[in-house]
């Protein structure tokens, strides 16, 4: 895996609105790495707001290049476009945005259309951030009680965490590693026991420090 591997995706789903002009727009965002999960969140979020007048959408779904939009009966271009230039500005995949607008009795125009949509979208990006996803690469290792916490400093300093552990004549970890440290790792494990310790490989994946077992680089509970 290469440069290539690292994306942009939201960094949680939430929402942001405001008003213009008397119309409530409300931008929410959420994680989707499917087309399914984007038309079924759609769906959704169309059910909680089935009394406004419009509810726009944007998607981009990295694996399959995907980028869809709609207007939603707002004037062609006005709304699901622009919605969807704040996403490809943000360097965002994986992302649906779904705007929705109370319609407050003032017309606000094209361009107004155009700006309000893109705030929309732009200010549920701000609400939740974006997070970068990058390889890592997972290992299995044998350690013998002795190195057990020289191995904890080890891995913790290098943005790792565990996945895993059982506990026999020795422990065995399932460890995850951002891959840029991965052999780091490795080399000061063989440093710390004489070349006693070796993690084996298991695979790679694709994720971000802030996801899963990695929110907070750690071991499980009854470890520490």
């Amino acid at each position: 895996m290469g440069e290539s591997s690292v994306y942009l995706v939201p960094g949680g789903d939430g929402a942001a609105e405001f008003l213009e002009k008397r119309s409530r727009f409300i931008g929410s965002i959420r994680y989707v790495d499917t087309e399914e999960k984007a038309l079924g969140q759609i769906k959704d979020l169309r059910a909680r707001h089935h009394d406004a007048k419009h509810n726009v959408y944007a998607y981009i779904m990295r694996e399959t290049g995907i980028m869809r939009c709609s207007d939603d009966g707002e004037p062609q271009g006005t709304a699901g476009m622009p919605v969807l230039e704040v996403l490809r500005r943000e360097k965002l995949a994986d992302v649906l945005v779904v705007v929705t607008r109370y319609f407050g009795g003032v017309l606000l125009g094209a361009g107004g259309l155009t700006r309000a949509y893109a705030r929309a979208a732009k200010e549920a990006v701000e609400a939740v951030g974006v997070r970068e996803m990058q390889p890592w690469a997972a290992f299995e290792l044998f350690c013998p009680y002795p190195y057990f916490e020289p191995v904890k400093r080890e891995l913790l300093h290098l943005g790792g965490a565990v996945s895993g552990v059982q506990y026999g004549e020795q422990i065995t970890l399932d460890v995850l590693l951002p891959k840029k440290t991965a052999e780091q790792f490795g080399r000061r494990l063989a440093e710390l026991s004489g070349g006693r310790l070796s993690a084996v490989l298991k695979g790679e994946t694709i994720r971000s420090v802030c996801q899963g077992e990695c929110s907070s680089p750690s071991f499980p509970a009854d470890m520490d």
